[in-house]
């Protein structure tokens, strides 16, 4: 029987737009309290507005790149619902370039943001997490961080160590009764990196990652899904 998970409080990084804003409104829609954020006060503001119809949700300005922003947020999370049971790290950026024309401050960015960032929350979740006796962490992988492609060095090499990261840490806390999996996509309906949208019916839909985040929450805690991978079901023939 699936776990019931009304009630619970989750944080979704990276939830005010596309991927993050459809799992924050899955979670709503089963009950779950949700705290937000983004890197823009006026987009954070919009995505509270817009998703308070659904349930409780709160929205700070955080950096998720600066572990000084992920202290305040993760404070004002204790503070604000009291307890935490869910996290998805699921913010993140993305640029595709040959390797001798990624900037230095471009590299460091990248992996601040996809890599440093999951450690920052993670960091400051877990003490949360285990004050109420448990928890579960999402990680926002990509099946980029299964298989290289030309132009995605630092992109892969993000994704490969968050493989790293999501695998380690769920031996870390399995016996403090936090869970870790990791959602890996492929192609998703969404402009990140300023990709072209136009013709992706093929693609996987975001409300469908949010779903998936919600299955994994409701699994049994016997169990764990410690990495789902989403593709296509029927890409274009190249």
């Amino acid at each position: 029987m699936n776990q019931d998970i009304k009630g619970q409080v989750a944080v979704v990084t990276g939830g005010t737009r596309g991927i993050g804003v459809a799992i924050a409104e899955a979670l709503l829609r089963e009950g779950v309290q949700v705290a937000i954020c983004g890197t823009d006060e006026v987009s954070v503001g919009k995505a509270v507005k817009s998703m308070q119809k659904l349930g409780r949700v709160e929205g700070q300005v955080c950096d998720v790149s600066r572990f000084e922003d992920v202290e305040k947020f993760f404070a004002f999370v204790g503070t604000t619902f009291g307890r935490l049971d869910i996290l998805v790290n699921n913010a993140g950026i993305g640029f595709f370039k040959p390797v001798d024309e990624i900037a230095p401050h471009e590299w460091r960015q990248l992996i601040e943001t996809n890599l440093n960032g999951p450690f920052y929350c993670t960091h400051e979740a877990v003490p949360l997490m285990k004050k109420t006796g448990g928890g579960y962490i999402i990680n926002l992988g990509s099946l980029a961080g299964r298989n290289t492609f030309a132009g995605g060095s630092c992109y892969n090499a993000s994704k490969f160590g968050l493989n790293g990261f999501s695998e380690a840490i769920m031996l870390d806390l399995r016996h403090y009764n936090i869970r870790v999996s990791q959602i890996m996509p492929g192609s998703v309906q969404t402009d990140f990196a300023h990709m072209e949208t136009s013709g992706g019916e093929w693609k996987i839909g975001v409300e469908e990652i949010g779903d998936m985040v919600v299955h994994l929450a409701k699994t049994p805690g016997r169990t764990l899904s410690s990495r789902i991978e989403m593709r296509p079901s029927k890409p274009p023939r190249k």
